[in-house]
């Protein structure tokens, strides 16, 4: 019962890989789409957004080959993110802040995978919370610097901040009850529900740069 339980979570987090892999896929077609790429062009930016962070992760925890060269239905998956986008692009963009959506629905995904898989690698939690961050914005992070613009990590709005909660509720449950696929659920749902209120009610970090004084000419 113990292995086909083992069985079951890990189908589960596959299922949330790819998934993730397909949403964020999506924001990095239609990121290319807005701006009038080609289609090698919004392939490269799909793949860069779906696998950047991954690839990342898997470097720093020396885990290679990186996970999508392993499994050729990562490259399947981003491939598919291409006629979808295509067939329903109309549609995608009739859909208010649809680049948000799927940029939120993923870093859900991809911190608690990151997160997960830098734990099955034997290492601690706090470095398996870096790394689940690292999974979820690193994407974004090189699809925004292809595309020339400022990524969002950089930014005041919350964003990573996001991650790194989802992330600590992902450690807490999983301390409670190991293993049960509902601590990834509800972690993924703790980071698009910040993110998305974040987003909605222009939530920012209290971060003010300081500023120097000015000199008196008197």
């Amino acid at each position: 019962m113990f292995p086909a339980f083992c069985f079951l979570i890990m189908s589960f987090i596959h299922f949330i890989e790819f998934s993730g892999t397909f949403i964020f896929a999506i924001s990095g077609v239609m990121a290319a789409v807005q701006r009038k790429f080609d289609i090698v062009g919004a392939f490269i930016i799909g793949l860069v957004t779906a696998t950047g962070g991954g690839t990342i992760r898997d470097v720093l925890i020396d885990s290679t080959p990186v996970f999508w060269m392993e499994n050729e239905w990562h490259i399947l998956v981003i491939f598919l993110s291409l006629p979808f986008c295509y067939f329903f692009r109309d549609l995608i963009l009739r859909l208010r802040n649809s680049f948000f959506l799927f940029d939120t629905i993923g870093i859900g995904f991809f911190t608690v995978v990151g997160l997960q898989k830098t734990l099955d690698a034997g290492l601690s939690p706090l470095i398996a919370l870096m790394m689940g961050i690292v999974s979820a914005v690193f994407g974004g992070v090189s699809r925004d610097v292809l595309c020339n613009e400022v990524p969002l990590i950089f930014r005041k709005e919350i964003y990573a901040t996001a991650c790194l909660t989802g992330g600590l509720v992902y450690l807490l449950m999983n301390s409670l009850l190991p293993g049960d696929r509902f601590n990834l659920i509800i972690s993924i749902l703790v980071v698009i529900l910040i993110r998305y209120f974040a987003v909605r009610y222009s939530w920012e970090l209290p971060f003010k740069p300081l500023q120097r004084k000015r000199k008196s000419n008197n």
